[in-house]
């Protein structure tokens, strides 16, 4: 009787011993899918989650010169809406950043086949342009503080590094020129520089922000150029990629804020900008069958649309601030109910599609065509 019982309490410890390690290998064997189907791609979510924080501080909480009664309106919204987006902002961008940390330790050939990539190395400039965003828009932390400081050259370094790397094949004719690799993603290497000068600039660091934007535009001109006369493979880009053709109005609006943080104005060449980025839009939006097959099966890339609108949004916000007319804030209506309705949308259907965002059929190196 006792052997038996002995048996029984061995067969026991062995059954919970077995299932303790089929717990912990369907763990492992879960972080290894998501780390090895994660991409830099995926920080389209926290470029729109950021931008909308920028967006609402500008609205909310910074002081404005603007007499009209919407704007009025905005200023009278608690500061806790803000400071709860922000807050899951930066819940949602430290997440992303440790995966991708943990994908950098773990399987860095595939980081570095997204650094080959001619669509995927343009989103490594995404989280340092996430980050640029919260930083400009945190609650705590003043421009012109120590803290800031040290914050904007950690996100900083990585930009022009990758500025030397990219910029100096686009020119010296490499592996990868320009005439070959370029496509509407491009124009976040562009971004990275605007919206790092637009940083600079809050904490009078003047020199950095020329620099940066000068940097950024000249490259933008070149680049933009190149698209409009097709004399790139952007072609070549899936399908499901088509939402980034809205990056197109992107660049010379965040242009256009960077510039006006650089002068401490709105003037004419800012609001060349704006009405340059205003005119890609409405190209774009009168042109929906260019995004009717992009748009019948969710996909991250979908978050492409939110960042633009969003930045187009602040723009006008600053126009309308210059100009004080009724059209001016008639504009800047539209795209800020425009923004948050993309962006709640965008939010809705990643929460109801949450299985889409990592695919069963989406292999590690086809995932590349999917950034």
């Amino acid at each position: 009787m006792e052997c038996a019982t002995q048996k029984c309490s061995k067969s026991n410890i062995k059954l919970v011993i077995i299932e303790k390690n089929t717990t912990n290998h369907k763990s492992t064997s879960l972080i290894v899918t998501i780390l090895t189907k994660f991409h830099a791609g995926y920080f389209r979510i926290s470029l729109s989650l950021g931008g909308q924080a920028l967006l609402w501080k500008t609205l909310i909480i910074e002081p404005t010169k603007d007499t009209n009664t919407l704007r009025h309106m905005f200023h009278m919204l608690p500061s806790s809406v803000f400071i709860v987006l922000w807050s899951v902002s930066l819940f949602i961008l430290t997440l992303l950043s440790i995966l991708y940390l943990l994908r950098c330790l773990y399987f860095f050939k595939m980081v570095k086949s997204e650094f080959l990539h001619h669509v995927g190395v343009n989103y490594l400039f995404a989280p340092s342009i996430s980050w640029f965003l919260l930083l400009q828009s945190a609650p705590f932390i003043a421009p012109k503080t120590i803290t800031y400081l040290i914050l904007w050259w950690l996100f900083a370094v990585p930009v022009v590094v990758l500025d030397v790397k990219i910029y100096g094949q686009w020119f010296t004719k490499g592996k990868r020129f320009l005439t070959t690799v370029a496509n509407p993603t491009s124009q976040l290497t562009v971004i990275g520089n605007l919206v790092g000068a637009h940083a600079a600039a809050r904490m009078d660091w003047k020199e950095s922000a020329v620099c940066l934007f000068s940097l950024g535009m000249v490259h933008y001109l070149v680049l933009f150029v190149t698209l409009y006369q097709r004399l790139s493979g952007g072609d070549r880009l899936p399908v499901l990629l088509r939402p980034v053709f809205f990056l197109f109005f992107a660049a010379p609006g965040v242009a256009s804020l960077a510039w006006e943080s650089i002068v401490g104005d709105f003037d004419t060449f800012s609001k060349m900008l704006f009405f340059l980025s205003l005119f890609l839009f409405i190209s774009l939006v009168c042109r929906p069958a260019l995004f009717k097959r992009s748009m019948r099966r969710f996909n991250v890339a979908w978050w492409a649309y939110s960042f633009p609108v969003t930045v187009l949004a602040m723009a006008s916000t600053n126009y309308a601030q210059q100009v004080k007319g009724t059209v001016s804030h008639i504009i800047m209506l539209i795209f800020l109910a425009l923004s948050v309705l993309v962006s709640f949308s965008l939010t809705v259907f990643t929460l109801i599609n949450s299985k889409m965002l990592l695919p069963d059929n989406d292999h590690p190196t086809a995932s590349l065509l999917i950034v």
